[in-house]
């Protein structure tokens, strides 16, 4: 009995991976909408659609149940079908490739920088080369709050259009909100942006997301497709004078609204934007000052505007005795709440099924960054405490395998 309890007590959390900042605020407001009497999309999502268009600096937003129903919808709006493709990074979540399978479409990767987790503008191009006439859509992924190269992006996507095909910006800015550019905010900088407000991003409505974009015919085709297809929304249905029965199906589309409950939580969590980004910023200035000097690790890239999404290390294996996952388990077992982001795609049995030159060698800097990250607890409001418990379990474990 002994040894059961000491190993509950190693594997006891001390830190979490994350904590979700509710506060009374949105308590209140979620409480609001269940008393009015209208759960679903309706005036309180319209409020939050403006608010965020008008923070971001959008021209339209249009909020969704998930970053992946964003991104279906940004891709159908732009062309992504049964013989077309897209080009993403191979250093992502499933779902941003996932969607554009979803629509029937090919998936080029491009590998990502050396020294970044950004995709690479140069690899962008080699594919366009040769593909150009396909390509529906580039869609890069902003990591853990850092920015791809937009500039160069739209640069390559303008110069592979053509007067009759046109090559699409979309870009995944789910961990990027809300990080600044001297151009604009991400998720603004292309011909769509979409967002996620999934439990674990820097504002959140539980499960939810919002797709912004300056082009009002896009704008237009989503908020058809968000719905079924319908020519109406369920709020203009039923609080207009015009009968609730009178509408029209213009195509088939999907069930990708987000209902008023969340977004009135979404309208209070982006109020607080800008305080949640001061607190994670001050969090990571405290991590990266305490790892600076050790040479087991590699610290997180830090643009400008950088949104600090994610906490990201890199161990450098040369230095260790260990394995990134050894690694990784012992600061689990030592109680710290961590994370990957991301294992490539190409490690998951459907991509190497479906695309048979999808392998590691071929995309060696994503391969690289797969073997050797880890992403450490990072949440605003983290106490003093949590943050030395983090950083005394890193160098702890990183002194233990030093080599």
């Amino acid at each position: 009995m002994a040894e059961n309890k000491e190993e509950k007590s190693e594997n006891k959390i001390l830190v979490p991976f994350f904590k979700p900042q509710i506060g009374e605020e949105e308590k209140k407001a979620v409480m609001e909408v269940m008393s009015s009497g209208w759960l679903t999309t309706g005036k309180v999502t319209k409020a939050f659609e403006d608010e965020f268009a008008a923070f971001t600096g959008a021209r339209f937003a249009l909020a969704v149940n998930s970053n992946t129903s964003g991104m279906i919808l940004a891709m159908e709006a732009c062309g992504v079908k049964a013989g077309k493709a897209v080009i993403t990074t191979p250093y992502t979540f499933v779902s941003t490739a996932a969607c554009a399978r979803h629509l029937g479409a090919d998936v080029y990767f491009a590998d990502i920088e050396k020294d970044s987790y950004s995709i690479d503008p140069d690899k962008i191009e080699e594919i366009l080369k040769n593909n150009s006439e396909k390509i529906a859509a580039i869609v890069p992924v902003h990591i853990a709050g850092n920015v791809c190269d937009m500039e160069k992006i739209c640069a390559l996507a303008k110069k592979y259009s053509t007067p009759n095909h046109k090559i699409y910006v979309i870009e995944d800015a789910a961990h990027s909100f809300p990080a600044r550019t001297k151009s604009g905010m991400a998720g603004t900088l292309g011909d769509a942006g979409v967002f996620s407000f999934y439990a674990t991003k820097t504002i959140t409505t539980g499960e939810g997301g919002m797709v912004t974009t300056g082009d009002e015919s896009l704008a237009k085709r989503m908020g058809v497709m968000r719905l079924h297809g319908m020519n109406r929304s369920a709020w203009d249905r039923y609080t207009s004078p015009k009968a609730s029965w009178e509408y029209d199906i213009i195509d088939c589309g999907f069930k990708c609204n987000l209902p008023d409950v969340l977004s009135a939580i979404g309208r209070q969590q982006l109020k607080k934007a800008d305080g949640f980004l001061k607190s994670r910023t001050k969090t990571a200035q405290r991590y990266n000052e305490a790892f600076k000097d050790c040479d087991f690790l590699t610290l997180p890239p830090n643009q400008d505007g950088n949104a600090w999404h994610l906490y990201l290390i890199r161990i450098n294996p040369e230095k260790l005795d260990c394995s990134r996952d050894e690694f990784a388990k012992e600061l689990q077992n030592r109680g710290l709440g961590i994370s990957m982001h991301f294992i490539a795609l190409f490690k998951f049995s459907y991509w190497k099924k479906l695309y048979p030159d999808f392998t590691a060698e071929n995309y060696p800097n994503a391969a690289d960054h797969t073997e050797r990250t880890i992403t450490l607890p990072f949440y605003p409001g983290m106490t003093r405490d949590e943050e030395e418990t983090v950083i005394r379990i890193v160098k702890e474990c990183g002194a233990a395998h030093h080599v």
